[in-house]
């Protein structure tokens, strides 16, 4: 059987099959599959009519997401383990990644083990738009600062600030490494910065929107994302100079302002980095929405 690379001409195909089903977590949307290419080997396949995406690098080989098809199928577990199996020289490598809560008795049912992996942190868009009452006082305050400060402009992404946010992507992981000596963390904004020059190369195969801010002329701030679903709005990329007092809390706010159309905002995991997840806690989380990786 034969796994097709991923090219950016697929997007309609899976874009229909991840629409067959309701999906809470970040990683089902065309986009966070398809900037991974710059550190992956994607490959897909459809097995008894599901969609079945595969990672595969140096170590190995793992399936990113649930099979995508209108059911569960356990044969469809057998097959996509024997492929992965086929790659890998130590079978534990072989797993599925990112399996939704609602899927797991049945994953359990077949013997199956599911542990957590994540958890994505969704936010009240009103919340996020208003900073209302005391829980969001230090934010409104950094908003404010911002915007006594500073002389910007905001301004709609385009291709034109491509080299502004690679440049300024570059300076804000500089002054996050030096805040951390984090290994994973570390390796962590490595492989970030390569998925960003993946989505801004090729930008016209995605469906991103952003903001950028700029002061004296030079990208300070960018923020992009991507439609989860009707209610849902998934942040994606949110990189500021944090030499600029409150530019982060005013581009989060006035992004979260104009998506007005949604109920949720998606601010994604924390990757298990405890500063991260201190982050997204501020933002005081409605839901945490739990993804889980499925083992034999």
């Amino acid at each position: 059987m034969i796994l097709e690379k991923l090219k950016g001409k697929d997007r309609k195909v899976f874009e229909k099959f991840l629409g067959l089903n309701q999906h809470g977590l970040s990683v089902y949307a065309w986009e966070n599959i398809f900037i991974w290419k710059g550190l992956y080997d994607i490959r897909w396949v459809f097995l008894d009519e599901a969609l079945c995406v595969f990672f595969i690098d140096k170590i190995g080989c793992f399936q990113y997401l649930a099979p995508l098809g209108e059911r569960l199928s356990e044969n469809v577990l057998r097959k996509s383990f024997k492929m992965m199996d086929a790659f890998n020289k130590n079978k534990e490598i072989s797993r599925i990644e990112n399996i939704e809560s609602k899927d797991i008795p049945f994953y359990r049912r077949m013997g199956y083990s599911c542990r957590i992996k994540s958890y994505d942190y969704l936010c009240n868009r009103l919340d996020l738009a208003q900073l209302p009452g005391n829980r969001f006082k230090s934010k409104r305050a950094c908003c404010n600062y911002f915007l006594k400060n500073f002389s910007f402009e905001y301004q709609p992404f385009s291709l034109r600030y491509k080299n502004g946010c690679l440049a300024l992507y570059n300076l804000w992981m500089k002054q996050r490494r030096a805040q951390s000596n984090d290994f994973l963390y570390r390796g962590m904004l490595r492989d970030s910065r390569v998925c960003l020059k993946q989505a801004l190369n090729r930008l016209s195969d995605l469906n991103l929107t952003g903001r950028v801010v700029t002061i004296n002329n030079e990208v300070r701030g960018f923020t992009l994302g991507y439609e989860l679903s009707q209610e849902t709005f998934c942040v994606l990329y949110e990189i500021t100079d944090l030499t600029v007092k409150g530019l982060a809390q005013f581009i989060f706010r006035e992004f979260s302002r104009e998506l007005k159309g949604y109920k949720y905002i998606n601010i994604m995991d924390d990757s298990g980095l405890e500063n991260l997840k201190k982050v997204k806690f501020s933002y005081k989380p409605v839901q945490l929405v739990p993804g889980f990786t499925l083992s034999r």
